[in-house]
């Protein structure tokens, strides 16, 4: 994509924007960012880690914002013997889901930081073009 060779710092600073988001959610990705934001390359990588990280994080407030309203929903309904049985079938359910949702995120950021790590323009599938276009390439 660009014309100008990627150089090894930023290389490294992007494979770190990718690989410190299993540890440190949005906020390393971010930091990077924020601290490497005259290079393009680590720029568009450290945003689309944050990017990636946000999404996950609104999903699991999703599905938290729901079993809380189906207990809720459930308590106000009937008798107070026990939890409601959607709400015995969703946490489960949630909780497979948010770890698939995990290990996907899992396996972008290593796949990416090694992408990162060669060099490469690679984009997370959607959240690339994203990255692209807030960034103006």
């Amino acid at each position: 994509m660009e014309a100008t060779p990627v150089t090894q710092d930023e290389r490294t600073f992007a494979v770190l924007a990718h690989a410190l988001q299993i540890v440190g959610t949005f906020i390393a990705p971010l930091i990077i960012l924020l601290v490497k934001r005259d290079s393009r390359f680590v720029t568009f990588h450290a945003l689309q880690a944050v990017f990636l990280q946000l999404v996950y994080m609104v999903i699991w407030v999703v599905f938290f914002v729901g079993i809380v309203a189906v207990a809720i929903l459930g308590a106000a309904g009937g008798s107070m013997s026990g939890p409601p049985p959607a709400f015995v079938a969703l946490v489960p359910l949630a909780w497979l889901l948010g770890m698939m949702g995990w290990a996907a995120m899992l396996i972008l950021a290593i796949v990416y930081a090694i992408k990162a790590g060669k060099g490469e323009w690679a984009e997370y599938p959607v959240l690339g073009r994203m990255a692209r276009g807030m960034l103006g390439f």
